[in-house]
């Protein structure tokens, strides 16, 4: 599809594109430090949308706050850097979330290299208890971790790091990866540690229980199938405008995981809203599209008001390393604007066209690291993907703007990603492909960018 096309299938005109995004500019990867500011003055403290929990009563927050990307002394996410986290800039985001409403912090044993935990229970401590719920998960993803000895210390070595006699919100984490039922099993049925979970939650020491899906619906299906017999408090699912109904690799669409769970009146707590980080660095003409319905709202918050608008969402966890991520979410939550229904046939409008573009589905989760051969996998594909969205992938040698997209290509792959941790060092080892919850052929699309990387460096595309 060549640009004018595209320009009218998405309803954006040459001069709108021309108004929207000034030469030189690049607000495909737009920040939010860019967009808004850091200062939360101006945000009531009082209008945070809250919504209840049927099996407790709880009034949640409809802003959840993700702990898996606390920031570093460096200023990074933890979960990119192998930084020490910065725990004054914790505990200041903590302050500023709870002053302005946001009473639901989710973490989990494995976020921040094991210390994400840690970490906030320091930042939340220092708040009563009664200003906040804690939400963790028994994160056994390795075999060394599937013993009930061994399950049952990774639960209790939670409660001491946050500091709590009680948690919550205790989630099954990820179940469907791997080897499905098969894994299922091992993690939480084998091993008694779902029947030990639900003697916990009777003995108040947890009080709401869940799970988190991704990968193999036959393990989502089948516990809602035993609802009865577990009585699920609530269960964590990933929803966002494009996995409504364009769920990739061995993901399902949210229209369907919704579905289930608004059946039997089930709370949604969602997470990947954004999916990684990826409906807030759409290409330009999507970033365009946005602008033209709502010039004064980021990309990001279209997204988060997209998946607060069902009613059957608890609360919509975000990721916030920075201050400013922090501050946009609050505008978007205090209180909740419902999108309406024109406003979300927009959004599904607009997941159809962003279908279009070969991005691959890359949430950024870093499930796939450490790399064995030392490759960073994600960096290599968000650079890919980034690219794409600015149109510097280009098709061949002819198209008009190829040696602008070769050397921004070349350029940005190498100040992106050290060369000894480039796509051309893979050698198909396999191990990260079943680690992706995105079911990412991961080996093959590596060869495909090294490929297209030795065509631009020969000039033979």
């Amino acid at each position: 599809m060549n640009r004018r096309e595209f320009l009218r299938r998405v309803g954006v005109g040459t001069a709108a594109v021309g108004a929207t995004i000034l030469p030189g500019c690049s607000p495909k990867e737009e920040s939010y430090a860019d967009a808004y500011s850091a200062d939360a003055s101006d945000i009531p403290t009082d209008k945070m949308t809250l919504r209840t929990n049927p099996s407790t009563g709880d009034k949640v927050s409809l802003l959840g706050f993700g702990c898996m990307r606390w920031p570093t002394v460096k200023g990074e996410s933890a979960r990119d850097g192998a930084e020490d986290i910065d725990q004054e800039m914790v505990n200041r985001l903590v302050d500023t979330a709870i002053a302005h409403g946001v009473n639901y912090f989710d973490t989990s044993p494995a976020y921040c290299r094991g210390l994400s935990e840690h970490a906030t229970g320091i930042a939340l401590s220092r708040h009563p208890r009664d200003k906040y719920f804690i939400a963790t998960k028994l994160s056994n993803f390795a075999p060394s971790t599937w013993s009930r000895e061994a399950s049952i210390g990774m639960y209790r070595n939670s409660m001491k790091e946050l500091q709590v006699d009680y948690i919550d919100y205790m989630l099954l984490h990820a179940i469907g990866m791997g080897r499905g039922m098969e894994e299922f099993n091992a993690r939480y049925i084998d091993n008694g540690m779902l029947d030990f979970l639900l003697a916990e939650r009777e003995a108040g020491r947890i009080r709401n229980l869940g799970f988190s899906y991704h990968g193999d619906i036959r393990v989502f299906d089948h516990l809602l199938a035993n609802h009865d017999k577990y009585k699920w408090d609530f269960v964590q699912i990933q929803l966002n405008y494009l996995d409504w109904q364009h769920a990739q690799g061995n993901n399902t669409n949210a229209e369907y995981l919704y579905g289930e769970l608004e059946k039997r009146g089930i709370p949604a707590v969602i997470m990947e809203p954004l999916l990684g980080g990826r409906l807030s660095k759409v290409h330009d003409h999507v970033v365009a599209r946005f602008k033209q319905a709502e010039p004064d709202r980021s990309v990001a918050s279209w997204a988060f008001r997209y998946a607060g608008t069902h009613p059957g969402v608890l609360t919509v966890l975000s990721g916030m390393t920075y201050m400013e991520h922090l501050t946009d979410n609050l505008r978007s939550f205090c209180p909740l604007k419902p999108l309406t229904d024109e406003e979300m046939q927009f959004l599904y409008d607009t997941a159809d066209i962003m279908m279009q573009y070969p991005t691959i589905p890359c949430n950024d989760c870093k499930y796939c690291m450490p790399c064995p051969y030392g490759l960073d996998i994600p960096a290599i594909l968000t650079h890919y993907n980034k690219c794409v969205n600015e149109g510097n992938v280009p098709e061949s040698a002819q198209a008009e703007n190829y040696r602008k997209a070769r050397q921004a290509f070349l350029v940005g792959y190498d100040r992106s990603v050290p060369k000894l941790r480039q796509a051309n060092h893979c050698i198909g080892c396999r191990k990260c492909v079943s680690h992706c919850p995105q079911s990412i052929d991961i080996p093959a699309e590596l060869a495909r960018i090294d490929g297209f990387v030795e065509k631009l460096k020969q000039g033979t595309l």
